[in-house]
């Protein structure tokens, strides 16, 4: 199989101040259907936050390997590129990376939660949590 480089070039990029390895942009935010859409870019070899998912997120992998780990940092999950799950909200915490090269993956955040994602330390308490009006902000800030 050949691997497939998507080119990224002409992507603005932005990042998160206290969140290394990751950069994201958003697509698109659709407030009548509660739906977010944002590609993320993970680095290569790298372990991002620990956080959990609580609302329902489609992922689909464009590039490298989405890699899952667990609040320790061990290895738990591979996608593959051209991966696509869904996965429900969950109070189980992990970590996300990209495998020998940056990961970019597509997530169609779904919900209208006030809560997405909670950011949690290295004891698991909860630091940071990034909701819909985050989001939003976020987004009209890149435009």
């Amino acid at each position: 199989m050949n691997e497939f480089t998507f080119d990224d070039s002409r992507i603005d990029w932005q990042t998160l101040d206290g969140f290394e390895y990751l950069h994201y942009r958003i697509l698109n935010i659709d407030p009548v259907h509660g739906v977010i859409d944002v590609l993320f870019k993970f680095a290569a070899g790298r372990q991002i936050v620990l956080h959990r998912h609580k609302v329902l997120n489609h992922t689909l992998v464009i590039q490298g390997e989405h890699r899952l780990y667990t609040p320790s940092g061990d290895l738990k999950e591979v996608r593959p590129q051209g991966s696509y799950t869904v996965s429900p909200a969950s109070d189980e915490p992990h970590r996300e990376g990209g495998g020998a090269i940056d990961a970019i993956v597509l997530f169609s955040i779904r919900g209208t939660d006030s809560v997405f994602y909670q950011i949690l330390d290295d004891e698991q308490q909860l630091i940071a949590e990034l909701g819909w009006q985050q989001f939003a902000d976020l987004y009209h800030a890149q435009i």
